[in-house]
């Protein structure tokens, strides 16, 4: 068996749970979205050439939303540094963070409008602002 990334093996179970699609921050703003009559398709890459995925694509409206958790991105509100393997966990999230930038920047160049929403935001607030992005978008 190969050596594992993780200091225990609790930690490598828990971060093999994670769910890498279908949150419950994000199933609460599609459920929300989907009832204002707005259609999205899930999880799919926006463009060639981009291979992070997005949450919520509004592939005519060009409108791309990721709902971001807020250990995984360093939220500056709620994000705490694991007391264990902080080398690994210090570089993991500053390699996310990037990874981030440089979707936003590729993606805002193709002329795509990039939506963020931190895991612990109003879902309600963020759909308002999804919605009122794709309206403008529409018009």
């Amino acid at each position: 068996m190969e050596a594992s990334w993780a200091s225990s093996e609790h930690a490598r179970r828990t971060m093999r749970a994670n769910r890498r699609r279908d949150t419950k921050p994000e199933l609460a703003l599609r459920s929300m979205l989907h009832s204002r009559g707005l259609r999205f398709r899930v999880d799919c890459s926006p463009m060639r050439g981009v291979r992070s995925r997005a949450d919520i694509v509004f592939s005519k409206a060009k409108i791309v939303v990721f709902v971001d958790g807020c250990f995984w991105h360093g939220c500056p509100e709620h994000f705490i540094m694991p007391k264990t393997n902080t080398d690994y966990w210090s570089t993991k999230i500053s390699r996310n963070s990037e990874r981030d930038s440089a979707v936003n920047r590729k993606l805002k160049d193709a002329g795509w409008t990039v939506i963020r929403v931190w895991e612990h935001e109003d879902s309600s607030a963020a759909a308002d602002r999804i919605e009122a992005e794709w309206k403008r978008a529409v018009q």
